[in-house]
């Protein structure tokens, strides 16, 4: 009898161990198992550029050339005609207005699993990435040098800091028209550029002179290849020198892939 009893209190606490143990395993098991996450909403995406405040002494060209944009794309994003009058206070965007927030994020497609991934080739840390080398756009201005001078600087693609090419020189040196064009910026409110010149030559090409000691034309001055328009300084520069730009459709591109081999 007594046996008996001891043989039934160890088949209980025996079973009651399985159970304890079977209730650990399955809130291991669900301690392990992380929630799935909730779809990533995309947000809405824009170009970033958003607008700016006319302030005193801007122009159409001016804030165009400062954003790198086409004059012709900021004039008619604002409803903006010839002459291109705008107002201090005024606000200009900067973006198409399709290009505004709020408008629907494309949607994606999934991948699915029999779907293969083609991964990018990556370069190695420390080894320098190719850079394709430029093929410059036609163009049909005639191009001439706008100083003479050793060049101290060029034009570096993607580089905010290198967007055309400083001519080194002395203080008053003669700054010339690089073609034939129309002055549509005559001013100094350009932040980095000091004295500045913008040249009209067409609807898709400009050129910019930068840090001049002097401007000697107006805007709205119809201009010659070769003219005196400026003389050379170091007005917004830390050295006497020009710096000159060429731009398509508000674009930088090097200026040495258009200017006559020196």
């Amino acid at each position: 009898m007594i046996v008996r009893r001891a043989l039934t209190a160890f088949l209980i606490v025996l079973l009651a161990a399985c159970q304890s143990g079977y209730q650990t395993t399955q809130n291991r098991q669900r301690s392990s198992v992380k929630p799935a996450k909730a779809p990533a909403q995309s947000a809405p995406k824009t170009d970033g550029a958003g607008s700016v405040t006319v302030q005193a002494g801007d122009t159409v060209f001016g804030i165009a050339f400062r954003a790198g944009l086409n004059y012709r794309d900021v004039a008619a994003w604002n409803g903006i005609e010839e002459p291109y009058t705008i107002q201090v206070g005024q606000k200009l965007r900067l973006s198409p207005p399709s290009a505004s927030i709020g408008a629907k994020a494309p949607k994606t497609i999934p991948v699915l699993p029999n779907q293969k991934t083609v991964l990018s080739k990556t370069v190695p840390a420390g080894e320098p990435v190719p850079v394709k080398p430029a093929t410059p756009v036609l163009s049909n201005i005639a191009w001439q040098w706008p100083a003479k001078g050793e060049i101290i600087g060029r034009y570096i693609a993607g580089d905010k800091t290198n967007q055309g090419i400083n001519i080194a020189g002395g203080n008053g040196q003669d700054i010339a028209a690089a073609a034939d064009g129309t002055v549509v910026y005559s001013g100094a409110g350009l932040i980095g550029y000091g004295e500045l010149l913008i040249i009209k030559h067409s609807n898709e090409w400009i050129s910019a002179y930068a840090h001049n000691s002097k401007r000697l034309v107006a805007e709205g001055v119809r201009v010659k290849a070769g003219q005196h328009i400026a003389e050379m300084g170091q007005t917004g520069s830390v050295r006497t020198m020009l710096h000159f730009e060429i731009r398509r459709n508000g674009k930088p591109v090097d200026p040495l892939l258009y200017l006559p081999k020196p």
